[in-house]
Parts: C-alpha cells; sequence; structure tokens
C-alpha cells in the first residue's frame, strides 16, 4: 500500500514539473488544497500557476520521502530542494511537503499539498 502511495506522488510531482493538467488532475482531487510561502487554492488555481508559466520549475531535488497510512488516509513528508523561476526570477528553498491522500476505490486521491520551508 506505501508504494502505492508514493507511486501517486510521484505523478504528481513529475506532472506538476511538466505542467501537466491532466496529470495534475489525474492524483488530484478537484477540490485538493494547495499551501504555498505566500498564498492558498485549490487545484484550479494550482493548475493555472503551473500552465500559465507563473510557477516554472527549474530543479526539484528529492533528499528523502516518506509515507505513513492510516487506513484510507496517507500522509507522505517529501523532503525536497524546490527551485523555480517566478516573475522570471530563479528562487529555491528547501521544503518538507506534507501531501496528504484519500483511497477511493482503491486509488489514492491527493487532499491536501502544503509547502513548509525549512531554514538550515
Amino acid at each position: 500500500m506505501t508504494k502505492k502511495v508514493l507511486e501517486a506522488s510521484k505523478k504528481f510531482w513529475d506532472a506538476m514539473e511538466r505542467a501537466d493538467e491532466a496529470g495534475m488532475r489525474e492524483i488530484a482531487d478537484p477540490n485538493c488544497n494547495f499551501v504555498h510561502i505566500g498564498i492558498t487554492c485549490r487545484l484550479d488555481k494550482e493548475i493555472e500557476f503551473y500552465t500559465s508559466g507563473a510557477f516554472k520549475p527549474i530543479e526539484i531535488t528529492f533528499h528523502n520521502q516518506k509515507a505513513d497510512i492510516y487506513g484510507d488516509t496517507a500522509v507522505v513528508i517529501t523532503d525536497c530542494d524546490y527551485g523555480l523561476l517566478l516573475n522570471e526570477q530563479p528562487t529555491t528553498h528547501h521544503f518538507a511537503v506534507t501531501e496528504v491522500y484519500v483511497r477511493r476505490e482503491d486509488v489514492w486521491k491527493l487532499i491536501q499539498f502544503s509547502f513548509t520551508a525549512l531554514v538550515d
């Protein structure tokens, strides 16, 4: 079960990095919440940030990823350095990203994706 939720997480990160709207929608619930340093939003707005080019990932370095399963709920903590262009300016932060998934008919759907900046 842990393997399946980590595969869903990887698919979402890959889709996000490629600004792949269909891929993001495949994994995330339409009411999924996203929490960033300066904004919170739902899936449609998150997709718009990527497809419009407002968020342009330039490099994502994954350090560690851990999944804990609680019945039909899974919490994935992704430790990564996330680099992207914001207003054409490069920025990189070290984050712990909390991803919450629920299992529906044996499919893991993302319902929460929160970036927490880690200060070294």
